[in-house]
């Protein structure tokens, strides 16, 4: 069980910076629900964010990697040099597993999280990181069993998604029944069926606001 017994008086402040809706509710969601983490600064700009933090104390910064690696990470460097105690995590996509191993091995970012982690996991290892980094002194690589925050290296992973799947899913996000999907895509009912388990396998999800949550955060379609 998770246990801050030297912080009960104060919660640990964070910043958000994305530039996804989606990801910063879920986000959100669960920060307003557990009792020691408090979102402080929200934002889609990184000077906005930077301005912010100058005026606003942040124990952790959640932030895009894309936004953290601009311009050879310039904002994770100001960030660093600006407010040094600050402890950054990057917030990440699969297929950006480069710019993750690059950060590690510079000591920019003290901790990675995969956008499509469930709110279980992603509760989870934040405790974890907490509990090391603000209990016992440790960095994140020192964690035993450190879920989805962690610094080692990222994997690569490949969906495998084909053309085909990519047109159902487009069709799912638009509330396409299977019927309507079989008849614009002229194939069978069975065929769609297919396809759906295929894609639920592939993208590790169970549900149509799950896949259509990996949709928007793997940019497979376009936020209307």
């Amino acid at each position: 069980m998770f246990n801050l017994p030297n912080m009960k008086r104060k919660k640990i402040r964070m910043a958000i910076a994305e530039d996804h809706q989606m990801v910063i509710d879920v986000l959100l969601s669960l920060l307003h629900k557990h009792e020691y983490f408090k979102a402080v600064i929200i934002t889609t700009n990184p000077q906005e964010l930077l301005r912010q933090m100058a005026c606003t104390p942040v124990d952790i910064l959640f932030a895009d990697i894309t936004m953290l690696y601009r311009n050879g990470h310039e904002l994770a460097n100001q960030v660093k040099e600006l407010f040094p105690r600050i402890k950054m995590v990057a917030l990440f996509e699969k297929g950006q597993d480069n710019i993750v191993n690059t950060m590690i091995e510079e000591g920019t970012i003290a901790g990675y999280v995969l956008k499509t982690t469930d709110k279980q996991t992603l509760t989870k290892a934040l405790e974890n990181m907490i509990e090391h980094i603000y209990i016992n002194d440790k960095t994140l690589n020192e964690m035993p069993n450190p879920t989805t925050v962690r610094l080692r290296k990222v994997t690569p992973e490949t969906t495998h998604l084909t053309d085909r799947e990519l047109e159902v899913i487009r069709l799912i996000e638009q509330e396409y029944s299977n019927k309507q999907i079989a008849e614009r895509l002229f194939i069978s009912e069975r065929t769609v069926e297919t396809h759906r388990k295929n894609i639920f396998r592939k993208t590790k999800t169970t549900s149509v606001i799950g896949l259509i949550k990996y949709a928007y955060v793997h940019k497979l379609v376009s936020i209307r």
